[in-house]
């Protein structure tokens, strides 16, 4: 965990001056897996990791910055955009300081210091939690104690589109932002709209686990399943005039319309179709405490993306298997863009521990090691320390 007192002192012995700190939270989607490029729903939180990012303004119009974590440092001018899509963590700091100035926010030079409790890679959403945390501190230190959410949100989904060159959608970067203790958000990725769906969970909790597969989401296959989705679209536009997007899709309008699609598009068209109506139910059966019931809706999910959007691996299919043949536990699904990262598993605080050996035992069994377990609640978006 990020000891403030000791980032405070790294950052005057690195910068000789005493720093604001800033900090934006990762986030775990309960369900709504692939949806939000697609105009659909999503239900996720924000968790308590999170990454911090200490302050100080420059008059020279520079963004200097250095990675606890990684060691490294970046420099560069706003006034002269670096060349996109380097692979490195400069990507997000400058394409969120270029987001943000295109999006009107006044910015100016500042003095970073970042460090973060969140793993790459790990499907938890460290990436949007550096933009929003990177992002909120320039727009703060420029002198807007209160900027728009949502434009922040925005500015670094288009980080992720132009510097990173991930075609993500909005849910990590609008969650990040907006995310509230206690409550899951159900989002409408069209709209921008939300409801706070109320997490109380009773005597059950939420487990992430952490395979520790790393992935790239701007890697080919992320960016594939959103090119097949467009493909799906266009074709099931010429029959349904009214679809823009698959969330207009009914599944009993896809179920007519399967045999105009190649069957790929068709399985990755099932999957978003389906996972819509998944969501919405589940947002529905949390606020009721239905936990068994929305269990069965992480299942499903799980085996959607894991049949028809192809997005799992072994490592998770692994850890929801041992999951689901433990007593105490209500449901477990893949969470995050795929390929790799973690798992979120509903399940009684009792049963925890149990659970817990059990997964490691059969991972470790089939992969030589163990993952990682992190117990999580709602936290709150990106704010000041």
């Amino acid at each position: 965990m990020v000891d403030l007192e000791q980032l405070e002192a790294r950052f005057v012995e690195r910068y000789g001056e005493r720093p604001r700190i800033f900090s934006a939270p990762g986030r775990v989607n309960l369900i709504g897996e692939h949806t939000d490029y697609n105009d659909g729903f999503v239900l996720p939180l924000a968790i308590e990791r999170r990454t911090f990012v200490a302050a100080s303004p420059r008059s020279d119009g520079r963004i200097v910055a250095f990675s606890q974590n990684l060691g490294s440092a970046i420099e560069f001018e706003l006034a002269s955009p670096g060349p996109k899509r380097q692979g490195s963590w400069r990507d997000y700091v400058e394409g969120t300081a270029q987001a943000l100035l295109n999006s009107g926010f006044a910015v100016a030079g500042a003095n970073l210091l970042i460090d973060s409790e969140l793993p790459a890679g790990a499907g938890l959403s460290a990436s949007a939690a550096l933009e929003l945390a990177v992002g909120f501190a320039l727009v703060c230190l420029a002198g807007n104690p209160s900027p728009d959410r949502v434009k922040l949100a925005l500015a670094g989904q288009a980080a992720e589109h132009t510097y990173v060159g991930t075609m993500c959608g909005i849910m990590d970067q609008y969650v990040v932002a907006l995310g509230q203790a206690e409550h899951a958000l159900l989002i409408d990725c069209r709209s921008l709209e939300f409801r706070l769906v109320p997490l109380e969970l009773g005597s059950a909790c939420l487990l992430i686990c952490d395979t520790e597969v790393k992935h790239e989401l701007s890697s080919s296959a992320y960016n594939e399943r959103r090119r097949q989705c467009e493909a799906g679209v266009a074709l099931l536009a010429r029959s349904l005039p009214h679809v823009c997007a698959l969330r207009d899709v009914s599944m009993a309008e896809l179920e007519r319309a399967a045999p105009q699609l190649p069957a790929l598009v068709a399985k990755r068209c099932q999957h978003v179709v389906g996972e819509n109506a998944r969501t919405l139910a589940a947002a529905e059966l949390l606020h009721a405490g239905r936990l068994v019931e929305l269990g069965a809706l992480m299942y499903e999910s799980h085996a959607s993306l894991r049949d028809d959007y192809e997005v799992s691996c072994p490592e998770l299919d692994e850890c929801v298997a041992a999951a689901s043949e433990e007593l105490g536990v209500y449901g477990s699904r893949m969470t995050g863009g795929g390929f790799g990262g973690c798992t979120v598993t509903l399940l009684e605080r009792a049963a925890l521990e149990r659970v817990k050996s059990a997964i490691a035992r059969r991972f470790a069994a089939r992969f030589g090691k163990a993952p990682a377990f992190l117990v999580t609640k709602a936290s709150a978006g990106v704010r000041e320390a």
